[in-house]
């Protein structure tokens, strides 16, 4: 959990003296920082006056001094070692200066550091670096991340120590820094990139949002649409999250928001807390996989195969609503089977429109844009710009100076754990580069798989889990788009489908056990048992696993395969959600009887893998279920 904001600290009656004054001018520090750095980005997006090869420096160096503020060392202010730490905390902001002071004036067309190595100063600053940000790694992410990227830096200094299969030619420490800090391959690679910018950009989108009010308004608007059905909480919770997921960039965050919401309801109205904490855990999930604005990491994904984000926005599409459907289902049967009634309270769609129609409007201009295929950043500053018009057509939504820079502060404070973890993830992708062990990787999961792709899938699942009970979802993408892309194109998948395939694999961390983030976060707010809580989520997102695999067997991602294909491919992974849902439920009408769940599940492998093109017979032997459900859900 990140500490409380440094100003709070300043009415607590414990602190005195010397102490108070330290934690007020941080907090002040904190503050002047934060704004100045989202003013910086929208300056870099508007004029691009900097060139990456100077401007990711600069981010990155920024974050970090801004985490040594942020994250103390030592968090409990009433400890007298708090002052110590705060001194060594600016002590690392010092050497940060440093380091971005000579990565500044570091003259990158002179090939001598090439030919002759790195001088003294330049060394100890890109190792100085290095330690920064394991550093600042260790605060906002965890040690996981700062393990992980220390065993890939010990592989490229030791690995010629290793057995063959695996061994390849040490590096030089010189060699190391070279690579990772004074190249566009290591540290300051794509991945910090495009966290430095595009999501930066709409991080500080999402926040703005939220101090506008917006993020109500589309709670309030799941509600009305909803809330009339049965299970309607349940089901506003789904739709909201849908809605507000990608914009708060976390899905644990967005579990947090409209979980304070849902949550409540959800448990008055008869879900038990375990139930209701899953499912907002399973909708706020999938809100990272919801267009127009997807998780960093779908940006990420345009940077790696170089597709437009347009594209990568349209073709997922079908399977975010294919994931939601998923996950409204199984709430509507077990709505069903605990016989819930709708929701006392159910505004009218209209009179919420009135209230907080305009707040539609960023949203619509940013997916025109991308649409139109204009640069991601650009899009992200329009939207921010429009976002601050927009809110001021209407009294209740207009902000004033206090709200706009708390917006500024949230958005740069928000953007910290995932620039942090990007640059950290860089140094994993640059020493997948420099050593190859991606190909030998590769060659493991072929061997293994026996050269099945359902295998193959099946243990990439299972390296997403490991690395995402450690990891952010972005920086789980990255390090398995490096190692496992490859092997899936040997498979003969597309590019644009492998990657969207580990991108939905990156999120399955959030709802499955034993370490389910999303999940126990749901359960700190329903007040239950958080592995109960993480069982729940994983059943209701489901979809997580069914879709990537469906990407892989179907022309689910391939709408240039001809509109029938595409269409039987949508209905084939409609019948399967449905299949699995109804198996695992025994209910859909009604109360299924043993013969039904056993055709229901027959019909699993045939929808899967299609045998003899006799897919269709999946799809009709399920309608055929429904049939035979409802001409029966009333005896």
């Amino acid at each position: 959990m990140a500490p409380q904001s440094e100003l709070s600290a300043v009415d607590d009656p414990i602190l005195k003296g010397t102490q108070a004054r330290v934690i007020k001018y941080f907090g002040y520090a904190i503050l002047m920082l934060a704004v100045a750095l989202s003013a910086f980005q929208i300056w870099q997006g508007i004029t691009s006056s900097l060139s990456a090869t100077y401007f990711r420096p600069v981010h990155l160096c920024w974050v970090l001094v801004l985490i040594f503020l942020h994250y103390p060392l030592i968090k409990n202010r009433e400890s007298k070692l708090y002052l110590p730490g705060r001194v060594f905390d600016l002590a690392l902001c010092g050497l940060a200066l440093f380091a971005a002071y000579r990565l500044s004036i570091f003259d990158y067309n002179d090939i001598d550091h090439l030919l002759y190595g790195l001088g003294m100063p330049d060394l100890a600053a890109g190792g100085v670096l290095l330690l920064l940000l394991m550093e600042g790694c260790r605060r906002t992410v965890g040690w996981v991340m700062v393990f992980i990227a220390a065993i890939f830096l010990s592989y490229s200094a030791f690995g010629d120590l290793l057995p063959s299969g695996l061994a390849t030619k040490s590096y030089s420490l010189q060699e190391l820094i070279q690579f990772q800090i004074y190249s566009a391959n290591g540290v300051f690679g794509s991945a910090l990139g495009i966290a430095a910018t595009t999501v930066f950009i709409f991080v500080l989108f999402g926040a703005f949002l939220e101090v506008t009010g917006a993020g109500k308004f589309f709670i309030d608007l799941a509600f009305s649409i909803a809330g009339q059905y049965r299970g309607g909480p349940a089901k506003a919770a789904v739709l909201a999250s849908a809605g507000l997921g990608s914009i708060s960039g976390s899905a644990i965050a967005n579990t947090v928001t409209t979980g304070s919401v849902t949550i409540p309801m959800m448990k008055q109205l008869g879900y038990k807390p375990e139930q209701a904490a899953g499912i907002e855990a399973a909708a706020s999930t999938g809100g990272q996989i919801m267009p127009p604005i997807m998780g960093a990491g779908a940006f990420v994904m345009a940077q790696f195969t170089g597709v437009p984000y347009s594209e990568i926005m349209l073709v997922s599409i079908a399977p975010a609503i294919l994931y939601f459907f998923c996950t409204l289902l199984y709430v509507h049967l077990m709505a069903c089977k605990l016989n819930l009634k709708a929701a006392s309270r159910s505004e009218a769609v209209i009179s919420v429109m009135k209230q907080g129609a305009h707040h539609l409007i960023p949203l619509a201009l940013i997916t025109t844009l991308l649409m139109m295929a204009y640069s991601p950043l650009l899009v992200g500053v329009a939207g921010c710009a429009a976002i601050l018009v927009t809110a001021a057509l209407r009294q209740h939504s207009r902000i004033g100076l206090t709200k706009f820079i708390a917006g500024m502060k949230s958005g740069a404070l928000m953007a910290l754990p995932i620039s942090a973890a990007c640059g950290a993830a860089g140094i994993i992708v640059g020493v997948v580069g420099q050593t190859g062990i991606g190909l030998q990787f590769t060659q493991f999961v072929m061997a293994f798989s026996g050269g099945y792709m359902l295998v193959a899938l099946g243990l990439i699942s299972i390296v997403a889990l490991v690395l995402g009970m450690g990891l952010p979802v972005t920086a789980a993408y990255i390090v398995l788009a490096v190692m496992a892309v490859p092997m899936l194109g040997d498979f003969g998948l597309p590019l644009l489908t492998a990657h969207l395939i580990v991108f939905w694999l990156s999120q399955t961390s959030n709802v499955t056990p034993p370490i389910a983030l999303a999940a126990f976060a749901g359960a700190g707010v329903a007040n239950a048992n958080p592995m109960k809580s993480s069982v729940e989520a994983f059943k209701l997102a489901g979809g997580l696993f069914i879709i990537p695999i469906m990407m892989a067997y179907t022309d689910l991602l391939n709408p240039d395969a001809g509109v029938m294909a595409f269409a039987f491919s949508v209905v084939q992974t409609l019948a399967i959600i449905v299949a699995i849902a109804i198996t695992i439920e025994g209910y859909l009408l009604r109360v299924m009887s043993k013969f039904e769940r056993i055709s229901a599940l027959i019909t699993v492998p045939m929808l899967l893998f299609n045998p003899f093109d006799a897919g269709f017979v999946g799809i009709l032997i399920i309608l055929g279920l429904i049939v035979i459900q409802w001409k029966q859900r009333d005896s």
